[in-house]
């Protein structure tokens, strides 16, 4: 079998808050140890890319990273924020060059890393399906063989002579996204910019990847919080956590790998400072799931009241802020859908300062089995998702002893509501 992607012990090291080693005596030192055949100084120092831990100039984004993806498959990459998914793609994308290890990449590469890679503001639609072709090595008749068939993919056909900037983030993804996949690129990466896009053109989008590796033999690279995306297009797929590669196999197995690492004592998870931005509105401090005597424990009963809480500040006004939570079984069913624009319809604009969003979950609603809640933040006029944000909790030991009945096993469905039932004789 043909190895397309060979990533042979790659990683990646940054200084926090510098460019480079931050200094001309930590280059000349590194150049010095280089010359005489040396192992880099500054590789020794570093820590693991661990959001929980403070202190340490150098961390880890990536540490000996070792994977081979065969030809015409599609291989998913999993783990939470900060694992470092994007950066091992990066590095794929020659976007950015690893400390130390090699890759081996055999064909030519599109990606789509974040909303707008690629695209060039000032210029057309159409203009910057062309320029995305040039720079994949496509000439001018490949590119306007498939143009009709990028524009109806994309569904941007009204405005495809208008300049990008003037597109909407769901409408940049489309763009991108039919480009990408129409293209004759061997490899195709994508890292969750689909999460910009409604729930049909996802849809179109996951039936394209599955077309494109199986008519054309293509490779795939797919990263997701969606676990229910990733199990439906990845037979294989990769677990991530600390910018090192922990699991590789069977989707489904990562999958619940991946949970079982997550849902230690996550009903309570904060953000400090010097964590990463994602939004310049927004910063993130700490969302939690407990009863309503604010108690964190591992078991929670069927019948107990849940209370989902998100604190969080504003740094400036932000007008139509949606502050929503997914609450979903771990293959990524969704069970319940919620947010504060319910109870605050106005909500036009919240002021700088901090706030807290709760959501109340009913008792006598959970089946058991194991939930994730996800929590999102939208700012529809920016266009703006602000996801990835979620906390697990494992409701797998709940009994319904609780109630004072016989313990029996765990009916089947995801909910498990108690119902009003009435008998009478007919």
């Amino acid at each position: 079998m043909v190895t397309t992607i060979q990533i042979d012990n790659v990683s990646k090291m940054y200084r926090i808050g510098q460019i480079g080693t931050g200094t001309i005596s930590h280059d000349l030192n590194r150049w010095w140890c280089k010359l005489r055949g040396n192992p880099d100084p500054y590789q020794r120092i570093g820590k693991v890319n661990a959001r929980e831990d403070s202190g340490g100039d150098y961390v880890w984004a990536l540490k000996d990273i070792n994977l081979d993806v065969p030809e015409g498959k599609i291989l998913g990459i999993i783990g939470r924020n900060g694992a470092g998914k994007s950066t091992l793609l990066k590095l794929l994308s020659r976007v950015t060059a690893p400390t130390s290890g090699n890759i081996r990449v055999k064909g030519r590469l599109a990606s789509l890393l974040e909303v707008g890679t690629g695209f060039h503001p000032e210029l057309t639609g159409r203009e910057n399906i062309f320029l995305n072709g040039a720079i994949l090595g496509m000439t001018r008749a490949e590119i306007r063989k498939q143009l009709d068939a990028i524009i109806d993919f994309s569904g941007c056909a009204k405005y495809i002579d208008t300049p990008v900037k003037r597109y909407s983030s769901g409408m940049y993804v489309r763009l991108a996204f039919a480009v990408a996949a129409h293209l004759e690129s061997e490899i195709l990466i994508v890292d969750e910019v689909l999460a910009v896009g409604d729930a049909e053109f996802q849809a179109r989008c996951i039936g394209k990847m599955q077309d494109v590796s199986q008519q054309s033999g293509r490779t795939i690279l797919f990263v997701s919080h969606n676990m229910g995306a990733v199990k439906k297009l990845c037979p294989q797929s990769a677990l991530m956590r600390h910018g090192q590669l922990v699991n590789f196999g069977d989707t489904q197995e990562i999958i619940n790998d991946y949970f079982a690492g997550e849902s230690q004592n996550q009903r309570k998870r904060s953000w400090g400072k010097s964590d990463p931005a994602e939004c310049d509105e927004i910063e993130l401090h700490e969302i939690s799931v407990s009863d309503k005597s604010g108690s964190y424990d591992s078991v929670i009963a069927t019948d107990t009241p849940l209370q989902v809480n998100i604190s969080y500040s504003l740094k400036k006004p932000v007008h139509q802020l949606r502050v929503s939570i997914l609450l979903m079984t771990n293959d990524g069913t969704v069970v319940i859908s919620s947010s504060d624009m319910m109870s605050d319809v106005e909500n036009n604009p919240r002021q700088k300062g901090s706030y807290v969003s709760s959501c109340s979950i009913p008792p006598l609603l959970l089946n058991r089995m194991q939930y994730v809640v996800r929590v999102d933040f939208e700012i529809p006029r920016a266009g703006h998702l602000l996801s990835g944000y979620h906390v697990d909790f494992d409701v797998s030991e709940l009994t319904v002893n609780q109630l004072g009945r016989t313990r029996r096993p765990s009916p089947p469905g995801i909910v498990h509501p108690l119902l009003d039932w009435e008998v009478k004789a007919a």
